[in-house]
């Protein structure tokens, strides 16, 4: 195997870091790479966080799992990138210096901006070199993302993967264009995205389950000997939908992120800042909080949570 010029051999472990460009400082953006081979061939996966670099509790994921040596397989290969918008994650950013989002550049381009850089290197270094992949994302614009796995559930292999992992959700999603886990499927690989907790904020909970998740997927694929049996149902969500505020306000909600929820219950409401109203949000479905937003100042068509549809 060989990651930018340098060979990992079988029963090795290295860490690769790999240039992406220098910024007018002559900071460079550089990202590491650890790489754990076994011995005993078998498959190649991906654990990776920080595709956007504000997402912080992925990095976290991916960081413990070598901490812990988590990634040490007993067949095959782990490949980690902890960050991959290094610049994103130093600055607090979803998206690096030009505005651009990382996921949304793929495949990429070697000479273009800093995103499609990055996307390029994946796709041409990383990509055509595993197997699998779980790629770790938090929620965005101050909105959490109860624990979940997204993926294009009409793929066998994808059913099978997020049923191994065991995340308390497993959702029914479409490719987004120009992303990771679009790419990689034109290559016949499989990545999983897992969502869990919201950008620049710990969430312990969120973090557990995801490296717990990981080591389920790990163990099913044979890389290793043992990984702790979720207590919970892993629930498959077909279809979802968004509660969007009808009026500018501050918004207190009545529900927490994961709870069962039924039709026609208050959700919450949305009142204004200077008392003069205060209407009902309620809910239009049965199922489950899968995303909720933490900003209560919001504005008309806001969304205000993520609803996962049991019909």
């Amino acid at each position: 195997m060989i990651i930018n010029g340098i060979e990992i051999e079988p029963g090795e472990e290295k860490v690769v870091d790999v240039n992406i460009a220098r910024l007018p400082s002559h900071t460079t953006i550089d990202v590491s790479i650890t790489i754990a081979r076994s011995t005993e061939p078998g498959p190649v996966l991906l654990l990776m966080g920080g595709l956007h670099g504000d997402e912080i509790n992925g990095s976290e994921i991916v960081r413990r799992m070598i901490e812990k040596n988590d990634h040490i397989p007993k067949i095959g290969t782990v490949i980690c990138i902890p960050i991959i918008n290094v610049y994103g994650f130093i600055y607090f950013s979803r998206y690096v210096p030009d505005g651009k989002d990382v996921n949304r550049s793929f495949p990429g381009n070697k000479n273009g901006s800093l995103a499609s850089r990055m996307a390029y290197f994946l796709t041409k270094e990383i990509l055509p070199i595993i197997d699998y992949g779980i790629d770790f994302h938090t929620g965005g614009a101050d909105r959490t993302n109860y624990p979940q796995v997204r993926c294009m559930m009409k793929d066998e292999k994808n059913v099978e993967l997020a049923n191994a992992f065991h995340a308390p959700f497993t959702l029914d999603s479409k490719f987004r264009p120009n992303s990771l886990r679009q790419t990689a499927n034109k290559f016949g690989k499989n990545i999983l995205v897992y969502e869990g907790g919201e950008s620049s904020r710990f969430d312990e909970f969120a973090i557990r389950e995801g490296i717990k998740g990981a080591r389920r997927m790990m163990q099913h694929l044979g890389m290793r000997s043992e990984a702790e049996k979720a207590d919970y149902e892993n629930l498959i969500i077909k279809n979802s939908s968004w509660v969007r505020a009808k009026k500018s306000g501050v918004f207190l909600s009545a529900v927490k992120s994961g709870e069962k929820i039924k039709k026609n219950q208050l959700l919450g409401h949305i009142n204004d800042p200077f008392g003069g109203f205060k209407n009902k949000v309620t809910s239009s479905v049965n199922g489950y909080i899968i995303g909720l937003n933490h900003n209560p100042i919001i504005h008309e068509g806001d969304a205000l949570m993520h609803l996962g549809v049991i019909k």
